[in-house]
């Protein structure tokens, strides 16, 4: 069988699609792309070996009056481009897992009565994904509710995290606390700031060992730590995650979804700091889910103070037993066979069409 994924912008929507395209493929199964030029996606996905069609479309939202006249254009153009790629690869299923390739890709699907399955990432659904989901065969949700009517699936997340020994197991060992800092691959420079900031308020009898993911933002967040004389390990990127999620007592980050199922994968305690800018503010929703399950605390950036940081590690990292209970409660409440669940689906909305 052959499926065409559509996915880009971001790794949040990339990272899990091209877990599936693994797993596919494993199966003996054929995977195209569908994504955009000078994107993401674009230099992700080739080195997977996945062949790629591409077609010029970009966001709307925010784009200001003149993008908006010429939208129509742009987006019949886009749709011309998708029924011309579906025409080459002739496709048993497409399989949309947001970005701006999603919705001409998706109607171009449905228009040519092939199998179109979708899956939303994040607990609030984006706006392509909403359209979508009237036309769909199939509508898969990462967390639950999302849409009246789907099945709850998960998100992916890469291999390594089912080997991770046990929260409580981690947390026996003696030694310093450890905070693993998570800004994403564009880094957080809230996070750069207030993080180094609130340490420095710290006894530092009482500081922990801090390990620290800057992404783009590596030299400022390295400045922020000399500057207020706070020791921490400050990278770009880690390669790792598992591994890092495995050696951290607590998490702070963002709540995009692929990192929320990371955490829960993992079964980590996390102080959650939502992006204030995330559209529909999903990042909210996305994090809401492991408050709810007791995984997490949450803090709007808005909200949070270097004072107020070191509050709240000063009383989560004193508790051992209490961090072994949030990240039981994490793994509780992840989905680990999202991988599994989403190709069943694939092959089972796909086989109609081989």
């Amino acid at each position: 069988m052959k499926v065409m994924i559509m996915a880009g912008g971001t790794g949040g929507h990339v990272y899990p699609a091209l877990a599936i395209a693994d797993a596919l493929r494993q199966r003996g199964h054929e995977v195209v792309w569908m994504g955009t030029p000078d994107s993401f996606e674009s230099r992700a996905v080739p080195k997977h070996g996945i062949a790629m069609e591409f077609i010029r479309v970009s966001g709307l939202r925010g784009k200001g009056v003149a993008k908006l006249l010429t939208a129509p254009l742009v987006l019949l153009r886009a749709l011309r481009d998708a029924l011309a790629a579906l025409r080459r690869q002739q496709p048993q299923l497409v399989l949309g897992m947001g970005g701006f390739a999603a919705g001409p890709g998706g109607v171009a699907a449905w228009l040519t009565r092939r199998p179109l399955l979708i899956h939303e990432q994040n607990a609030a659904a984006g706006m392509t994904n909403r359209l979508l989901a009237r036309i769909a065969s199939g509508v898969l949700e990462a967390f639950p509710n999302t849409f009246r009517h789907a099945l709850t699936v998960g998100n992916p997340v890469r291999a390594g995290f089912a080997e991770l020994p046990a929260p409580a197991q981690r947390l026996a060992r003696d030694g310093a606390m450890r905070v693993l800092v998570v800004g994403g691959s564009q880094g957080a420079l809230a996070l750069n700031t207030l993080v180094p900031k609130a340490l420095a308020l710290m006894p530092e009898a009482q500081r922990p060992q801090v390990r620290h993911q800057a992404g783009r933002t590596l030299e400022r967040a390295q400045q922020s730590y000399a500057g207020t004389g706070v020791a921490a390990s400050v990278e770009a990127f880690i390669d790792d995650m598992p591994a890092a999620y495995a050696w951290a007592d607590l998490v702070i980050c963002r709540a995009g979804a692929s990192t929320v199922a990371e955490l829960a994968a993992a079964g980590c305690a996390a102080l959650l700091v939502p992006f204030p800018a995330a559209v529909d503010d999903h990042q909210t929703r996305n994090g809401e889910y492991l408050v709810a399950a007791g995984a997490a605390q949450l803090v709007q950036e808005r909200d949070l103070s270097p004072e107020l940081l070191a509050e709240l590690l000063r009383t989560m990292l004193s508790d051992r037993a209490a961090l072994a209970r949030m990240g039981e409660a994490a793994r509780r409440a992840a989905w680990t066979d999202a991988t599994e669940r989403i190709v069943a689906e694939c092959l089972a909305q796909g086989s109609a069409r081989a």
